[in-house]
């Protein structure tokens, strides 16, 4: 039997690595019933490692269309601090959708750094960006709030900010502007929110109405940028989710990704 290396006698045996993304996908119901499948979609092995991949030239009949789409997923153990880490990103090139929404570039990126004693990782979302988005070819300015992640690396501090937070409770208590604020009681589970900063979304497009990270476009639909869904060791980036309504009926999402990972036994 070969000697172990200095990683494998340092790497902890039992870490379940968890990590997934996809570019697009979606489901129309009108005029027709047609789904486009998952493209590019990755996902990491429980034993960490890496995955990618790319999907190029996509066009669905006159509606959808980009030029690259690719993901990628990895996780290792970091011998210098003993922490095992993740890397998500998912990233869409040259979109065009019905002539409406354009962007140069949209990108999802999440890392995770999880210590070694630590009941959870820490989760960040930097790198995440849109480039050169449009509707109706006049631009949509989007300011993402890193500084305010930054303080909320995992699901237990997102908690404690709930309470004592009144910037973070404002965007998590009715994120979909349902009319029903999320209670104390209820953010145990999982929190949603946005990595759009509050009043972040600018554009002078004629018609278009802004409610928290969402655009309504009349003829086109509803669009939700950089939404963000948080639980205990896990969170979720989705950087475009879209419900499209009028002739044209469909629901849909692109550059997604989600990472955790988790001891065993568990932690705390």
């Amino acid at each position: 039997m070969s000697p172990k290396s200095p990683a494998d006698a340092e790497c902890p045996s039992h870490f379940h690595y968890h990590a997934c993304a996809h570019a697009f996908a979606a489901q129309f119901t009108r005029p027709f019933h047609e789904q486009i499948d998952v493209i590019a979609g990755s996902a990491l092995p429980p034993t960490g490692g890496h995955g990618h991949a790319i999907h190029e030239n996509f066009r669905f009949r006159q509606f959808i269309s980009f030029k690259r789409a690719y993901t990628h997923v990895s996780g290792g153990f970091q011998v210098e601090d003993k922490s095992n880490n993740t890397l998500v990103t998912s990233v869409i090139e040259g979109l065009n959708m019905m002539d409406v929404l354009t962007a140069d570039r949209i990108v999802c990126r999440l890392y995770s750094k999880h210590p070694k004693d630590a009941a959870e990782g820490h989760i960040t979302m930097h790198g995440s960006k849109f480039e050169n988005l449009a509707i109706c070819g006049e631009t949509v300015g989007i300011k993402l709030d890193f500084p305010l992640f930054e303080e909320l690396p995992t699901f237990e501090k997102a908690q404690t900010a709930f309470k004592t937070n009144d910037k973070f409770k404002r965007i998590v208590s009715d994120p979909l502007q349902t009319g029903k604020a999320l209670t104390e009681s209820k953010c145990n589970s999982a929190l949603l929110c946005s990595l759009v900063e509050g009043g972040g979304i600018a554009t002078k497009a004629p018609g278009v109405e802004v409610s928290g990270h969402s655009i309504y476009v009349p003829g086109f639909g509803k669009v939700f940028f950089a939404e963000t869904f948080m639980s205990h060791g896990t969170r979720t980036l989705t950087m475009l989710r879209f419900e499209l309504g009028s002739t044209t009926k469909a629901d849909g999402s692109g550059g997604s990704g989600t990472t955790n990972g988790r001891n065993y036994p568990p932690v705390g």
